[in-house]
């Protein structure tokens, strides 16, 4: 006796799988091994990856993208930090970790130090250095330079706690414009206000914009910023009574913060990204038209 051949159907991706269930979206058959849950019935793998393609990544409140909960900016910063300070303890000796400054705490200068800290315009080696003598990266380079491992070790204690709340809620990019903006911004105040031959160096002037980057954000989100203040009073009553620290670069990193935060955090819907650009781009105008000025005086 011969039986009856099966009418079942098999699934479409394991013909050798006999199977009564359907994709709910494109009615082909699938087995228990290929079927995802949904809303309704059952969807086929190549049903959900379409849907995946067709849906739009989940934004934060600020436009940024989920990747920033990763936090793979603010890693790269540390290790930046701490990979640059490795490089003028090699080339300046162990005195560039501890030995001088407040307490005996702070290293010494290095090669490197000399060659990227704020410093507006002076004579060392035999030869005149600084941003007006047109060495215009120090305003950039002199966020990522460090005099020994205590400073080093307490500005990254501050970017790796504020940065990681900060890139989750701006996003990667977004947090970086910011972190490198409060940087710039107060390395120029620094070049402005102090002393032509008067060096500093440091990631100071970006963390104390990322104090003033939470305070904006948690007012934005309606979140209580009592802690955060309590950092930033600690923070300024260290600056105003601590030798050999640079007032004007923290504040200007402080402000400048702030000012980004904000073109950062308000815009709103349509072209929220655009918005966010423009607000960003003409701090940097503004910032580089002070140092310019700043460069012109200088000289006259």
């Amino acid at each position: 006796m011969s039986e009856a051949p099966s009418t079942a159907s098999v699934c479409y991706r394991h013909p050798d799988r006999e199977t009564m269930l359907r994709c709910s979206r494109c009615d082909r058959p699938i087995c228990t091994s290929c079927m995802n849950d949904a809303v309704v019935g059952h969807h086929c793998p190549d049903c959900v990856k379409e849907g995946r393609r067709s849906q739009r990544p989940a934004r934060t409140a600020f436009g940024g993208s989920r990747a920033g909960q990763l936090g793979y900016v603010t890693t790269a910063i540390v290790a930046i930090n701490a990979l640059v300070m490795i490089a003028s303890a090699v080339v300046g000796g162990p005195r560039a970790i501890a030995g001088s400054g407040f307490l005996g705490l702070l290293g010494t200068g290095t090669p490197l130090t000399d060659a990227g800290e704020v410093l507006g315009y002076a004579t060392y080696g035999g030869e005149i250095h600084g941003v007006a003598e047109g060495e215009w990266y120090r305003l950039v380079t002199a966020m990522f330079l460090h005099y020994g491992a205590v400073h080093l070790l307490l500005n990254m204690m501050l970017v790796a706690q504020l940065g990681r709340y900060l890139e989750a809620q701006l996003g990667p990019l977004r947090f970086a414009a910011l972190y490198l903006l409060a940087g710039f911004g107060g390395n120029v105040a620094a070049y402005v206000f102090q002393a032509p031959n008067q060096p500093s160096a440091g990631a100071s002037t970006a963390t104390f914009g990322l104090i003033a980057a939470v305070l904006v954000v948690n007012r934005r989100l309606l979140r209580d910023p009592g802690p955060i203040l309590s950092l930033l009073v600690t923070n300024l009553i260290f600056t105003f009574t601590i030798p050999f620290i640079s007032i004007a670069g923290h504040l200007g990193g402080l402000a400048i913060g702030g000012a980004t935060v904000a073109a950062l955090a308000y815009p709103r819907l349509p072209r929220r990204s655009l918005k966010q650009a423009l607000g960003c781009t003409a701090i940097l105008l503004l910032l580089i038209a002070a140092a310019v000025v700043r460069t012109q005086n200088l000289f006259t």
